[in-house]
């Protein structure tokens, strides 16, 4: 086994995005040390995390993840699975865990499964919170025990310590909570004595796959080489590219300081990383420190119910409607108010989505002078039970219909609607209610793992 290099695939952005196999078998035919995938963001925002279920879908997870460990077990080396099923709490680890058992017993597998929940329950935050070992991430809002207690699950991004304790007690496969998204590309690069800062800045590039080249896509395969000075990038689909600048800015991404990169004990410090394309088609990176910091803090997640939903979506084309929209959605909003005093008193929420005016960006929109021929409307309703909300939604749509307005032409309706019926009632509503740092004793112990060994039965 070479220690001079070590070569980390990353087959797909997000488990259950796909990949062509073509590229796989190429980033195979490279013989990596591991294949690495991370399942889950808190991008698709905290219903996912509050609900206990996956944003990905389950066969589109199985069809990836048969690929992964079928050639992880024929190749023996080991396949690493961060923040699975999403969101990473116990529901979202299970269901992955199940999807893993189902495919080894179809495909007559054997090997060790470690499995690392991150959960945190609420009496632990609730004692951290006491003991002020909570932080606040720049620019959020302080903890309050209210919020605890309300959130339905409460998840730590794991850093790679506890990946790498159970490659040492011998796992092949390794499924993680919810995890800093280097960490499963890092942990065995770590393991084998290469640069931590260099293991984790090449997975916060491998964790997006192949989003880091040129044409972009988080749905293809990216192959990480790592050595002891640096580290070399390279898109495995002929299409694709990584170049300088696909690869720098990928370094910048969702980051709020171009120059560091804070994660679970420490920071990496970028102010001296240097980009070299190779060739037309890799790149690679050197300079990269990493820098402890005194305590070891991981990012805590939790999400609580708030609701339920009702939307209703309609679109506009009369310039006059169109014109007026403004003092027509303030006249059905008091209408609104007048007829649901729940309303009123902020025990319900009414909201407009103007798409093709200022529908994604709304306040913050700086093209204001805009005059669009037509327009979508998205109605939403928010409250305390799903029939409020379905009756509030029903009543702003109809008064948005019929509503009359100076100059106004039409007799009949001011909408059109797509779908009949026309209001979808979109369940129960979250929002992070945790999103802060506490500081930890011990990475490892914190988040202790079990190990199965999984056989093919006689």
């Amino acid at each position: 086994m070479s220690t001079d290099v070590i070569r980390v695939l990353s087959p797909t952005a997000i488990l259950g995005y796909g990949f062509p196999v073509a590229s796989f078998e190429d980033g195979l035919s490279r013989n990596p040390d591991v294949i690495a995938v991370d399942a889950g963001s808190t991008d698709p925002g905290p219903y996912y995390l509050g609900a206990g279920v996956s944003f990905t879908d389950r066969q589109a997870v199985k069809r990836d993840l048969e690929y992964l460990l079928i050639a992880g077990r024929s190749r023996k080396i080991p396949v690493l699975i961060g923040s699975a099923g999403g969101a990473g709490a116990r529901p979202h680890l299970d269901w992955c865990v199940d999807i893993v058992k189902e495919i080894f017993e179809e495909q007559k597998l054997s090997g060790r499964l470690a499995i690392i929940p991150s959960d945190i329950s609420a009496e632990v935050v609730l004692e951290a919170l006491e003991e002020q070992w909570i932080e606040r991430v720049p620019s959020g809002p302080e903890l309050f025990s209210e919020a605890v207690e309300a959130s339905t699950f409460i998840v730590a991004q794991i850093g790679e310590e506890p990946i790498m304790a159970a490659l040492e007690k011998g796992a092949d496969v390794v499924i993680c909570g919810r995890s800093y998204d280097p960490s499963v590309f890092a942990a065995l690069p770590i393991l084998r004595g290469f640069s931590r800062a260099l293991a984790l800045h090449m997975g916060k590039i491998l964790e997006c796959a192949a989003i880091a080249a040129i044409p972009g896509s988080g749905s293809d395969c990216m192959l990480g080489t790592l050595d002891h000075d640096g580290f070399v990038l390279e898109a495995l689909n002929p299409e694709r590219a990584c170049t300088v600048t696909s690869v720098a800015a990928h370094t910048l991404y969702e980051k709020s300081d171009p120059r560091l990169l804070p994660g679970p004990g420490g920071a990496l410090d970028l102010t001296d990383c240097r980009f070299e394309a190779l060739d037309d088609r890799r790149v690679r990176v050197t300079g990269t420190r990493f820098v402890p910091t005194q305590d070891y803090f991981v990012k805590l997640e939790g999400a609580r119910p708030i609701g339920y939903r009702t939307v209703s979506i309609a679109g506009a084309r009369s310039p006059d409607f169109i014109e007026a929209l403004d003092n027509i959605l303030d006249g059905v909003r008091q209408q609104v108010r007048n007829n649901f005093p729940e309303v009123q008193e902020d025990d319900a929420t009414l909201l407009f989505h103007v798409y093709g005016r200022n529908g994604v960006m709304q306040a913050l929109e700086p093209e204001t002078k805009v005059n669009p021929h037509e327009i979508g409307l998205v109605i939403e309703a928010v409250a305390k039970t799903q029939a409020s909300a379905n009756t509030i939604c029903s009543f702003a749509r109809s008064s948005l219909l019929h509503f009359g307005y100076p100059g106004r032409l039409s007799t009949a309706g001011n909408l059109a609607f797509p779908y009949s019926p026309s209001d979808f009632q979109a369940g129960a509503v979250f929002q992070f209610s945790i999103y802060h740092l506490m500081a930890i004793a011990d990475p490892v112990s914190r988040f202790p793992f079990e190990l199965l060994d999984l056989e093919v039965a006689s």
